[in-house]
């Protein structure tokens, strides 16, 4: 059952085997009984891809709660008597999570330690691609999001705003000057961020009289990832707008200055997501539990810092 879920999970004999450790004969085989005892075809099979029939799709929702109910029992009795040093609590198997590059490093990989210390039978997959993991496909169980919700087949858990600044590297400033006002950035450049490279960029955001605003900026470095787009900053290409949190480490070492506090852009929402189960693993619910606290600590103390001096010029 847990072959034919990474097999439909993943459209591909091939892949499946490949996350599975086992050889793809081994998998198709597997695949294979499967069906005869049920008495139905679960595949539809062809040499380019691998698609679910109306009974395997059935089959596999209730497969996957099946088989997170059983990761749930191993879990609960495995080591019951504390002999892992744990007293009895310890969570076990594996967790796959994906965040941004800046919230790893920042953020969650600092506090890991704490995690696995209390949980010695635990492992952490953490993926920091920058771009947009299928969850299902990929097997992820659960993901941190910056912005808008856009996915509804996933259950989305809040976290709070993550404060939005902007900043510029010291070269850039010791060339351009510091910008004090918004009319200052008509003589000043922007590293422009989109999601799809030929698609035109926003601009500077700022909040004008209540209102939203993205003012036009110039700038010869357009980008569609994070990394790029604080690699450009870095290099002194121009001025960005980032969450806070991404950035911390860069603030610290002086590799980034913070830039027209006044007028940073309005916070962004913080977003823990996971796929739709009845049945969350034990493991997995602990696992999200503890990044809503270590992050929410974050954020509680952006929260709280005062307010950047603001000033009437535009």
């Amino acid at each position: 059952m847990h072959t034919f879920v990474r097999v439909a999970e993943l459209a591909s004999f091939t892949q499946a085997a490949e996350a599975l450790g086992i050889p793809k004969a081994s998998a198709s085989t597997a695949v294979q009984q499967l069906e005869t005892q049920l008495g139905t075809r679960l595949l539809h099979r062809t040499t380019r891809r691998v698609q679910l029939t109306q009974d395997g799709q059935a089959y596999y929702e209730r497969c996957k709660d099946l088989l997170a109910d059983v990761d749930e029992l191993q879990s609960m009795f495995q080591h019951a008597d504390g002999g892992d040093g744990t007293g009895g609590s310890g969570l076990r198997g594996r967790v796959r999570i994906d965040m941004s590059t800046g919230m790893a490093r920042n953020v969650v990989v600092p506090r890991l330690p704490e995690l696995l210390a209390r949980h010695p039978g635990l492992e952490v997959e953490l993926s920091s691609t920058e771009r947009r993991v299928d969850v299902v496909r990929e097997g992820f169980d659960c993901v941190l999001r910056t912005g808008a919700v856009v996915d509804a087949s996933l259950v989305a858990r809040p976290l709070g705003p993550a404060r939005l600044i902007n900043c510029a590297s010291p070269a850039y400033l010791r060339t351009h000057g510091a910008p004090h006002t918004l009319d200052d950035l008509a003589h000043h450049r922007l590293v422009h961020f989109v999601n799809t490279l030929g698609a035109r960029s926003g601009g500077f955001e700022a909040v004008v009289d209540g209102t939203l605003q993205a003012i036009p900026m110039q700038g010869a470095l357009t980008v569609n990832n994070a990394e790029a787009y604080i690699a450009g900053c870095l290099a002194g290409l121009g001025i960005i707008q980032v969450p806070r949190l991404g950035v911390l480490d860069l603030l610290a070492q002086g590799d980034l200055v913070e830039v027209l506090p006044q007028h940073a852009a309005p916070p962004m929402p913080l977003t823990l997501m996971y796929a739709n189960r009845r049945n969350l693993p034990r493991r997995v619910r602990a696992v999200m539990d503890w990044l809503a606290e270590v992050v929410g600590e974050h954020l509680a103390q952006d929260a709280a810092a005062p307010p950047p001096g603001a000033t009437d010029g535009r």
